[in-house]
Parts: C-alpha cells; sequence; structure tokens
C-alpha cells in the first residue's frame, strides 16, 4: 500500500486543498463590481463589520465589508435593497467557502447620495435638531447681515442686489467660502462658529445658486447641521432652486427658496417702511386732531357752568353766610355762656349733696378689703385675719381682723 501511494496521484489535505482554491481564485480574479440584493444583513457590534448575503434571482453569494469600508458608506444598507458593490473575491480558508469583500457600495435607483440624505435626515429629525419650537424668528430690523458663500458667485450677487436695493443703509458681512467640493462643508461650519464668536452679525445667511444633488452636497452635511443647530445667531438657509432642500433648510431658523428671496427675508423695504411711517403718521394726526377736538367739547361744556362764569359769586355767598353768624354768636353769646355756668352750677351742687366725700365729714368712714374698691356690708366679708382699710374724711387706717362679732342688722 505504501508503494501505491508513492506511485498514484497526489493526495491533498484539506487545508492544502483549500489554500490552493484561494490562490487560484484570488490570484485569478480581479475586483469588480456586483449586482444584488442585500438579504440576512447584519452589523456586527463590537467590530462594526457588516454580514450579508447579495442575490439575484438564481444564486446567493456571501459578502462582508470590513469597518474601516463602513466609515464611508453615505446610506444605511438594508435587507431588500438592491445595491452595486465593488471589491474583490476571497476564500475563507477555515470554513472552506468563497465570499466577496466589498470595498464600496452604492445604491441602485435611488442612488448613494439621496439614500444619504434620508438616512441624516431621519437621525437628525430624531434628535429634535428640526423642531419647529427651538426656532427663532427673524430680526426686524438687523444692524449687521453675515453672507455665507462663495465669492463671486451669482448667489452673492443676487443677495447683495437685493439688500441694497431694498434697504440701502444695511451693513453686510460677506464671509467667502467655498460651496461645493472637497473640505467645502467644514469651511462653511468654520464660518458659522466664527460669526457667532465675534457676534457682530445679528442674522447669517448661508447658500449658494442651483445644481445637481452633487453640488449641493455640502449642505446636506452634518457638519453643517450641527453648526446651525449650535449658532445663537439666527440662520437661513439659502440654497439652490425652489425645488432643492437640503438638511440646512431644515435645521436653520428659517428657509429661503433662492438666494434672491433671502435678501428679501432678512431686510426691509426702505419703500414699505417709508409707507408705513406715512401711513402711522396720518394715523397720528388724526387720533390728535380728534383729541384735541374732544377736549375742546369739554372745555365749551365746563364754560357754560355757572361756577366757571361767575366764580366769586359763591365765595361771596359764604363771606354773607360767615358774617352773620359772627354777629349772632356776638350778640348771644354771652347769654348762652351765664347760662351754661348756671346750669353748671346747679349739677354740682347736686352732685355735692351725694358725694361719699361729704359723708366722710360728718365722721361715717368708709371699709374696703385692701387692694379693692367694693365697700365692706357684712362682717363676714373680713374673717379673721384679713387685711382692711378705712378711708376717713382725712386719710385712712389699715388694719387686721381679730374677731368678728355677730349683730343684727338695725330694724
Amino acid at each position: 500500500m505504501r508503494g501505491a501511494e508513492s506511485t498514484g496521484p497526489r493526495v491533498l489535505s484539506v487545508s492544502e486543498l483549500t489554500a490552493l482554491l484561494k490562490d487560484l481564485i484570488e490570484g485569478s480574479v480581479p475586483p469588480m463590481w456586483v449586482r444584488g440584493e442585500i438579504s440576512n444583513f447584519k452589523r456586527h457590534q463590537p467590530s462594526g463589520h457588516l454580514y450579508f448575503t447579495l442575490k439575484d434571482a438564481s444564486c446567493e453569494l456571501r459578502a462582508v465589508m470590513w469597518r474601516r469600508y463602513v466609515r464611508n458608506l453615505r446610506f444605511e444598507p438594508a435587507d431588500g435593497m438592491e445595491v452595486l458593490c465593488y471589491g474583490r473575491v476571497r476564500v475563507y480558508q477555515a470554513r472552506g467557502y468563497y465570499e466577496f469583500s466589498a470595498q464600496e457600495m452604492e445604491v441602485r435607483g435611488l442612488g448613494a447620495l439621496a439614500a444619504a440624505f434620508e438616512r441624516l435626515k431621519r437621525k437628525l429629525a430624531e434628535e429634535g435638531l428640526f423642531d419647529e419650537a427651538r426656532k427663532r424668528p427673524l430680526p426686524r430690523f438687523p444692524h449687521t447681515v453675515a453672507l455665507v458663500t462663495a465669492s463671486g458667485g451669482a448667489a452673492l450677487r443676487d443677495m447683495l442686489r437685493t439688500m441694497l436695493g431694498r434697504f440701502p443703509q444695511a451693513r453686510l458681512l460677506v464671509y467667502p467660502v467655498p460651496v461645493q467640493g472637497e473640505g467645502a462643508a467644514q469651511r462653511i461650519a468654520t464660518a458659522i462658529d466664527a460669526l457667532n464668536r465675534h457676534g457682530e452679525a445679528s442674522v447669517i445667511v448661508i447658500g449658494r445658486g442651483g445644481g445637481s444633488l452633487e453640488d449641493l452636497w455640502a449642505f446636506n452635511e452634518e457638519a453643517v447641521a450641527r453648526a446651525v443647530f449650535a449658532s445663537r445667531i439666527p440662520v437661513v438657509s439659502a440654497v439652490g432652486h425652489e425645488v432643492d432642500y437640503t438638511i440646512s433648510d431644515f435645521v436653520a431658523d428659517a428657509r429661503a427658496p433662492t438666494p434672491t428671496a433671502a435678501g428679501q427675508m432678512v431686510v426691509p423695504d426702505q419703500r414699505e417702511i417709508r409707507d408705513a411711517l406715512r401711513r402711522f403718521l396720518r394715523r397720528a394726526r388724526l387720533a390728535v386732531r380728534a383729541r384735541l377736538e374732544r377736549r375742546r367739547a369739554s372745555l365749551a361744556q365746563l364754560a357754560r357752568r355757572r361756577v366757571l362764569r361767575r366764580p366769586t359769586e359763591r365765595t361771596d355767598l359764604l363771606r354773607r353766610e360767615l358774617d352773620e353768624l359772627f354777629r349772632r354768636l356776638r350778640r348771644d353769646g354771652p347769654r348762652r355762656l351765664q347760662r351754661a355756668r348756671q346750669t353748671t352750677g346747679a349739677l354740682a351742687g347736686r352732685l355735692e349733696a351725694v358725694s361719699p366725700l361729704k359723708t366722710l365729714a360728718r365722721g361715717y368712714s368708709i371699709t374696703t378689703p385692701v387692694g379693692s374698691q367694693t365697700p365692706l356690708k357684712d362682717a363676714a366679708e373680713a374673717p379673721p385675719g384679713s387685711v382692711i382699710e378705712t378711708r376717713l374724711a382725712r386719710g385712712a387706717l389699715r388694719s387686721r381682723v381679730i374677731e368678728i362679732e355677730e349683730r343684727s342688722s338695725p330694724s
């Protein structure tokens, strides 16, 4: 048998065969684009790798996307989504099967950018960045308007022409930034942050002219959305044409359908201000005239009153009455005073007759318990040992009761 092995066909182990196939397949099959529908999608945690199956009507292909490539995705893959994947065929030697290792992924039909737009829109909406309650009104008369856009672009020219035409007194601060291409989103976000730090502007306008979804993409980046959300200064988003919507439109305090409309939105029209002032002055004059007429009517009514036509008549009457009262007082006063004195003397005599002091002067006295004003009428009211006070016509005696002698009252 050993001889048969030495002279027969070569025998490979499973590992050797798998390694051979791996070399053949990976060495001969070049990178390519593969179209298919995603199924069995799974995002592995905590690695962040994506595992899924690409399938069509008759076949399935295992696929994987490593985390270093997942970072570049602009949309969230999901089961049932038709995609284009770019990558290489790899052999998973430990399990003995081949799989497609994807390095890029695009959505078919909807497009990767549109999918990324919807993904970020859902995410920021869930975080509350689009809530209407947090959006602030624009200042009616801004002292400085900051324009964050490309220098020399059509959007800047439109905004300058519109704002200066409407309100030549407006102070405009242009902060030039690229509005498309690599790094544009970060430059826009940096401009918003810088304007907030300096605090010169009372409103910020970010925007550009129209273009494709790719051209407008800087205003769909998360960095711009978060800078707009964090701005303490109200922000107006004026990107593209009226039919174009960007993420910054949803986050901003106000959306202008075009840059020209933004100019109309953020500064007042001096002609409208003049017309409003004329209307105000006209209403003010009418109001003042009506008030003066009411005051004239009130004065005329007051002037017809007798007290105002002959103001001394009432005072003369009062002086006459006062003189009459004075004459009566001089005539009748002494007689009435004498009568009052006689009445007072009679009353004093009557009071003196019944006064306890008069009784005391005849040798009588009043005895009360010490500390009381109530006269004692019964000996039993002052038991032995109690202190009593006897009031005489002149002075008083204080004594202690030794004994009570019971006597019947005289009949």
